[in-house]
């Protein structure tokens, strides 16, 4: 059975890659193993924050997060394991935490956040699409005096920057103690609901007769000289001229092409409920001391946090939950949380936030597409438009500027 464009993975890059390869004319089909209703991308903040917020591997992490630690408040947690790959990519992790690559990958972000932001604008304007997306700030929530006049002294731009007092960062954030100390509004950010926008997208690629092939696991790839020969899944076996692996934290197929990514697995919790109107954040708000998201929605709020290493455990873990509930009450006054929907996920997290991009160092028609951890939502429509752009145009990862840049396999 052969096809054009084969995309395995339903999650926000698959979508949007597919919606980009669309508009330049090909024939797509998506294979999930899910019935795209709960996966990674849903479970997501939504925040759109590739303006002048550090990425996670940036300097002085390690020692905050100890502090952390020792305080009883931290979000990450490491599990004993076997799995040499993590403890290599915990190294990596920390040779990237430097000031250096902080710089560069500031300037990567924001030039393809803008192109995220630029196409998320189109989506709603001409192709009519609606997922409550909101360009107000990501307010930064600050609840120690040092962290908050570091950053303070860095913030001299007016048009990027706000700078709030306790009092002022009430009003954007009502439930707030009197244990924070005040905020930075980061004007250039935004958010949308991910599971709004999610379902907007798919269906608009149905109506454009992108081919969805649901609940359908690939279990293996055949190869025959430099080509993925076949696509051999659960229900059926399939060829295509190209097939792009989207599949978030699952490397088990590119594993099969004989690739070992620097990724790792990294389990985080969300939170989702209904609050009274007159209390819900005004804008997207990240504890910044914490490690902790809270995002207002169109009728809901998502709390989200926690950054699990070396487990394969998918379930809501109750006592991650509680740690979630534990550090933000510490800077909230009681707030009543009504119709509450917990969830735990795998993100595809890199060592140093740059993504997996470009075709297969073996495989000429095979391109990977993950890598994102929690900025899948981020940056999916200028991951969706450089997938298009080496497919269609390039041909190749070498004469894709986007590709050098941003991608692991030149930036790893």
């Amino acid at each position: 059975m052969k096809k054009d464009i084969i995309i395995v993975g339903g999650g926000c890059i698959g979508l949007m890659s597919a919606y980009c390869l669309l508009k330049s004319g090909r024939n797509i089909t998506i294979i999930d193993k899910g019935d795209l209703t709960d996966g990674t991308s849903f479970g997501n903040a939504g925040l759109l924050s590739a303006f002048k917020k550090a990425p996670l591997s940036s300097p002085g992490v390690i020692l905050d997060t100890l502090k952390l630690i020792l305080k009883g408040e931290s979000p990450v947690s490491v599990h004993p394991t076997f799995d040499l790959n993590l403890y290599k990519w915990l190294l990596k992790f920390v040779a990237n935490s430097t000031e250096a690559k902080l710089k560069k990958t500031l300037a990567l972000f924001e030039r393809y956040g803008q192109i995220s932001l630029d196409m998320y604008e189109t989506m709603i304007k001409e192709d009519g699409m609606d997922f409550y997306f909101c360009k107000d700030g990501l307010l930064m929530i600050y609840t120690e005096e040092k962290t908050f006049d570091e950053k303070v002294l860095h913030c001299n731009d007016k048009n990027a920057y706000e700078i709030l007092s306790k009092k002022r960062t009430k009003e954007y954030m009502p439930i707030l103690n009197e244990k924070v100390i005040g905020s930075i509004l980061l004007k250039e950010n935004g958010h949308i609901d991910p599971g709004e926008f999610m379902f907007e997208l798919q269906k608009y690629l149905e109506k454009k007769g992108v081919e969805f092939l649901l609940n359908e696991k690939v279990d293996k790839l055949e190869f025959k000289g430099s080509k993925v020969s076949k696509i051999n899944t659960n229900n059926n076996s399939y060829e295509a001229d190209t097939l792009i692996l989207s599949t978030g934290a699952d490397d088990k197929l590119a594993k099969q092409a004989k690739n070992k990514f620097m990724m790792t697995p990294a389990k985080g919790y969300s939170i989702t409920f209904k609050m009274p109107e007159a209390l819900k954040p005004k804008t997207s708000a990240l504890f910044a001391d914490l490690f902790i998201a809270m995002t207002p929605r169109r009728d809901t709020v998502r709390i989200t946090s926690k950054l699990e290493l070396g487990t394969t455990n998918p379930n809501v873990i109750k006592k991650q939950i509680d740690s979630i509930h534990k550090n933000i009450d510490l800077y909230t006054n009681y707030f009543e949380k009504e119709n509450i929907i917990e969830w735990a996920g795998f993100r595809p997290l890199t060592p140093n936030d740059i993504p997996i991009i470009g075709y297969d160092e073996k495989y000429n028609n095979l391109v990977h597409a993950t890598g994102l951890g929690w900025l899948g939502i981020t940056f999916a429509p200028a991951i969706g438009k450089i997938v298009n752009d080496i497919i269609t145009v390039d041909k190749k990862n070498t004469t894709n500027v986007d590709v050098l840049l941003f991608s692991a396999f030149y930036q790893g």
